[in-house]
């Protein structure tokens, strides 16, 4: 299976620098890791790995990431993600001369919201992608299949605005995801429906920060919305 998806780095990059230049600095990222391989077998989807390509991508990434604030890792579980963190914080330490402290994998990242892997595999295979992310976002999935949707965005919000919390002077966290953790938060935070956003490209993402003790998310397609509490 080949799909072809757009490296969106300069973008996310571009959102982080914007806040840095207004003097912003508690800041947590949200992105899909770096290109991968795909298999006609869907047994085989956790362990695709990153393309060739995939892996100069995110060491790219992580040498144009300013030198200051310093990028704290986090990321899924699944290989690609883990791949795609170690390269940004290889690529930031090649540029800039400093070492980070190792990535830490969170569950929150990770696909989480599928409840019956088998069922979810098979509406997916049946629906096609696009269809099925609307019926789940329009709670039309079964919750024993797939988490509640407003649910997942929560969770995800209430992780990212933990993340931005627990940030030292002087840090910044990337959390590298997969592309179905993000557009929950695109539809339910951001307003932004994938019909009309459209696909989740590498390394793209959304961006949660703090100005004015007032938590907010944007992306480099929306402006800045207040992050409303996950309870």
């Amino acid at each position: 299976m080949s799909r072809k998806y757009e490296v969106k780095s300069d973008q996310t990059l571009t959102v982080i620098k914007q806040l840095l230049n207004q003097g912003i600095t508690k800041i947590a990222a949200i992105i899909r890791h770096s290109e991968r391989l795909y298999s006609t077998q869907a047994r085989m989807e956790p362990f695709m790995n990153l393309t060739p390509e995939g892996l100069q991508y995110a060491v790219e990434m992580g040498q144009n990431l300013p030198a200051g604030p310093l990028p704290r890792m986090y990321s899924s579980y699944i290989g690609r993600c883990i791949e795609t963190a170690y390269l940004i914080d290889k690529g930031f330490s090649r540029q800039h001369g400093i070492q980070l402290p190792h990535n830490q994998p969170k569950e929150q990242l990770a696909p989480f919201y599928i409840k019956d892997n088998q069922k979810a595999l098979a509406l997916l295979k049946e629906q096609g992608t696009y269809t099925y992310i609307r019926n789940w976002f329009d709670s039309r999935l079964d919750d024993t299949v797939m988490e509640n949707p407003a649910t997942t965005a929560a969770a995800l919000t209430r992780f990212m605005t933990e993340q931005v919390n627990g940030l030292a002077d002087n840090e910044i966290a990337i959390c590298v995801s997969h592309d179905w953790n993000i557009f929950p938060l695109k539809e339910f935070a951001l307003g932004l429906p994938h019909e009309e956003a459209g696909d989740i490209g590498y390394l793209d993402g959304v961006v949660f920060f703090e100005n004015k003790n007032r938590m907010f998310i944007t992306s480099y397609q929306a402006d800045p919305r207040p992050v409303i509490a996950a309870s």
